[in-house]
């Protein structure tokens, strides 16, 4: 093996970077950058005659990645090292496939974790690919495409839209969504009352709640006692009359509270979301990063465990080396005398096949890695190191007392806490819900009391929350639905198809997603009951345990299926007859005739709308009516004698931010021609083909937009942070400088993008050709393009009334931005803050300079 070497085969570029400086010489590792194979994009790619056996082929963007693992794999050992999953085994078995390796020889191993030490005892004992683990993940991809390729063409066809998708698990999610939103349009305040009343004692006053009326409670699960004003008056009335007070009964105790578990995908997720305000799929991607390993000073290594698992299990090497770190760092106290266990509540979905998320090493502390680390792999491995800590440390313990007052019909109470020792709490804190601690004075039991006050107020029931990524992922695995894999991207998908929208960090369902909805319970009660859904996740885990054959569970879905779409009515072809059917083109899809060629008649997927009538008067020409079109951006209002009037105006649904650079519209939110959501201003010109936020620049002041998950750039074309397209170029392009029209502003863009290639290819060839006149006029136009040096910014520095800190930050570094740390070091300001006054400081000189030029040109 020595002599040929070992090629050993991931999944993902930056494993492949770790895990060839852990092997050293000898050891050669690709990266299959993902599935290498798939069923066909375009067919159903299942023979349902044949066992539903899969037709694989290699997916168009890894064909170079497979050649090259081919290539590698001439005249070497080969070590298939995949994730340690379902998906990862699948990947793996596609991999030796391709190879032509056999599957039964020992070539498969798994890294739980990213470390030396387990990466080379991984190495030393492979194993044959599991082909139940295969067959699990191979009939979960079989039972999604029936589902996906039957019905999602119906969805197409019944809310005539493009980009309509169905799902096993994202409908059944989906579901969730619209029914809690049903609750919450359905459900109907319920008024009740309170009363707080104030005593004192011979020790102190105190407050205390009116807890029961003649032996009453005044609030149960079930039921309030005071539920209007007059009556809770008359209570009031009634207490007053009391002529003596006494404290009947002080209860003290001491309550221990214990900490939770290690992290599992799902409580990773939830509290993500909670504490950082992250999205499931964020929290997976980030998790991704810090498993795959990071370079630090003793070399790469993985911080964390495998990031998807059901388990709360710890290796025992692990727990040996936390309750040493636990002592060093908090003392002998936090340490309890054994290990704590926990087991993962147990259901049929649990697999229980790797550890909890834990750090690979608890002896390496967040603080101590933060340097080599994003911000947000520091706060995602703070709460991974601080949850497993915590663990393992002793129960938080509270005082806590009880204070009952009795007088005639009326029982008031009061309960008060104290924190005696914090245990855990030391590591993880006290959740932002939990209130501070209720301190009572000290009161003798059986002496009396004088009521001083009531305060009666008056409360409304609240409807249930909206779910959030937590709350959705909870509720998911509760029910047995989906898996620590599938709970991001469901909700990712949900997100993609427009079928909900977040608002801050709850997710509420579109239309378009009731609607979707609506129509599956109606015609495909199966595909979306939860008990149903949850059933078949139970035999994909048989499957996984070869206890049964995934064929037979397939048909035991397929056939009742397909029985529910034979049962729909379906669109037919007004010339011959026979059923339509959703096709795809290069153009996109449409509905077509099943008959062709001999039949070519064809629909569009959108039905053309006719405008509706809103009952204004048009303000522009006076004489027609205004009139709602829907076009391929969304609906617009417009004069109803267009062409002749050519007034209109957008209608949207409102982002609530107020435009950025006029102040006087709303974002509102379009919808482009290939169904993506753009963003413009309902007032002026402003457009961004990103989604922009609520928060600021910190250069400008302008509002941020979203560029991709984790990160965000300026919406103000003049400012160094924007992230947007060049609507200058695109405006010149469309016609003579003439601004673009913002109905035509999305198309447009996404024209510039395909002819960018093109024109840079053709700007190289002609500069290569040119004469001396053109080569004289391009260095010109370089000359008046090129950047400011320092040399030009620095004069307008005394010009300027810069702050203080930002006129020293931008004189130590001379415009270099790679001096930023050494001036925030000799400032003794924090890094990411000196780099804020750069930036400020340095988007004001060229604001300055920039302004001088033009002066000078108008001059």
């Amino acid at each position: 093996m020595a002599n040929k070497g070992t090629l050993v085969i991931v999944e993902s570029p930056a494993k492949a970077k770790s895990i060839a400086k852990m092997l050293g010489a000898g050891y050669e590792v690709k990266a299959s950058k993902g599935h290498v194979a798939d069923l066909p994009e375009r067919d159903l790619g299942v023979d349902v005659e044949r066992d539903f056996a899969p037709e694989y082929e290699v997916k168009k963007d890894k064909k170079p990645v497979v050649d090259e693992l081919k290539r590698a794999a001439k005249g070497k050992d080969v070590l298939i090292a995949t994730d340690p999953d379902r998906e990862g085994e699948a990947i793996g078995w596609h991999v030796a496939r391709l190879l032509e390796l056999d599957p039964s020889r020992p070539m498969r191993v798994e890294f739980h974790e990213i470390t030396p030490r387990v990466v080379r005892e991984a190495i030393r004992k492979p194993r044959p690919i599991d082909q139940s683990l295969v067959d699990a993940q191979q009939a979960r991809r079989v039972l999604d495409r029936l589902v996906g390729y039957n019905l999602s063409p119906l969805l197409a066809q019944e809310f005539r839209r493009r980009a309509l998708s169905a799902g096993r698990v994202q409908s059944v999610a989906l579901r969730l969504l619209v029914e809690r939103e049903a609750e919450i349009e359905a459900f109907v305040p319920q008024e009740y009352w309170t009363v707080a009343g104030l005593f004192e004692s011979a020790q102190a006053r105190f407050k205390a709640m009116l807890y029961s009326v003649e032996g009453e409670r005044v609030q149960t699960a079930e039921k309030f006692l005071l539920t209007g004003e007059v009556q809770t008056r008359e209570v009031v009335e009634r207490i007053r009359q009391v002529p003596q007070w006494r404290i009947s009964k002080i209860d003290r105790r001491e309550r221990r509270r214990s900490p939770a578990a290690p992290f599992t995908t799902s409580t990773l997720q939830q509290a993500a979301s909670g504490r950082l305000g992250w999205t499931a799929g964020r929290t997976m991607r980030v998790a991704q990063r810090l498993y795959e390993g990071i370079d630090l000073p003793e070399g790469t290594v993985g911080l964390i465990t495998y990031m998807r698992t059901d388990s709360v299990r710890v290796s025992q090497e692990a727990l040996a080396e936390v309750r040493k770190v636990i002592p060093q760092m908090f003392g002998q106290p936090y340490l309890p005398d054994k290990p704590n266990f926990y087991s993962a509540k147990k259901t049929a979905s649990t697999q229980d096949a790797h550890e909890a998320i834990r750090p690979t090493s608890p002896s390496r502390t967040p603080d101590s890695v933060r340097s080599y680390l994003s911000e947000e792999e520091y706060r995602l491995y703070d709460l991974i190191w601080r949850r497993f800590v915590a663990s393992q440390m002793t129960p938080a313990v509270f005082d806590q007392t009880t204070v009952t007052v009795e007088g005639g019909d009326f029982v008031f109470r009061a309960t008060g806490s104290i924190l005696k020792f914090d245990g855990y709490l030391k590591v993880w804190g006290r959740e932002s819900e939990e209130e501070a601690d209720n301190l009572l004075p000290r009161l003798d039991e059986g002496s009396p009391a004088r009521l001083l006050a009531l305060e009666p107020e008056q409360h409304f029931t609240e409807p249930p929350p909206r779910y959030t990524d937590a709350s959705l992922v909870k509720t998911l695995e509760d029910l047995g639905i989906g898996r620590p894999s599938t709970y991001a991207p469901t909700i990712d998908t949900l997100e993609k198809r427009l079928y909900l929208e977040r608002n801050g960090k709850t997710l509420k369902p579109t239309p378009l997603g009731k609607d979707v909805v609506r129509w599956l319970v109606e015609k495909f009660p199966r595909v979306v009951a939860y008990d149903f859904t949850a059933t078949m996740e139970d035999h994909l885990d048989q499957i996984e345990e070869g206890k049964v054959p995934w064929p037979k569970v397939v048909r035991e879905f397929y056939e009742p299926f397909m029985e529910e779409v034979s049962r729909l009515p379906r669109r037919t072809c007004p010339v011959c007859g026979r059923p339509m059917e959703v096709k795809v083109s290069r153009f996109g899809q449409f509905l077509g005739c099943t008959g062709y060629p001999e039949c070519r008649h064809t629909e569009r997927l959108e039905a053309k709308r006719a405008a509706e009538p809103i009952g204004e008067p048009c303000p522009k020409c006076h004489q027609g009516e205004l009139v709602r079109r829907h076009g391929r951006y969304g609906s617009f209002i417009s004069c109803s004698r267009y062409p002749e009037c050519d007034y209109s105006r957008d209608e949207a649904p409102s982002t609530g931010i107020e435009c950025p650079k006029c102040h006087a519209g709303e974002i509102v939110q379009k919808i482009s021609k290939r169904g993506k959501p753009y963003y413009r201003c309902n007032n002026c010109d402003f457009l961004s083909f990103d989604r922009v936020l609520e928060s600021r620049c910190s250069i400008c002041g302008w509002n941020e937009i979203q560029k991709g998950r984790d990160k965000t750039a300026c919406s103000n074309p003049d400012c160094e942070r924007y992230g947007g397209p060049d609507l200058k170029a695109l405006s010149e392009r469309r016609g003579n400088g003439k601004a673009t029209p913002p109905r035509f502003a999305a198309k447009e863009a996404s024209r510039s993008a395909r002819r960018n290639h093109a024109t840079n290819a053709k700007r190289n060839t002609l500069s290569a050709k040119g004469s001396n006149a053109d080569g004289k006029k391009k260095k010109a136009t370089q000359t008046s393009n090129k950047p400011a040096a320092w040399k030009d910014l620095e004069p307008f520095l005394a010009r300027l009334n810069l702050p203080a800190q930002e006129a020293e930050i931008v004189r130590r570094t001379q415009g270099q931005q790679k001096a930023v740390p050494e001036a925030a070091k000799a400032l003794n300001l924090p890094e990411n803050e000196a780099l804020t006054l750069f930036r400020k400081g340095m988007f004001k000189l060229r604001m300055a300079y920039g302004r001088s030029k033009k002066e000078a040109v108008t001059a």
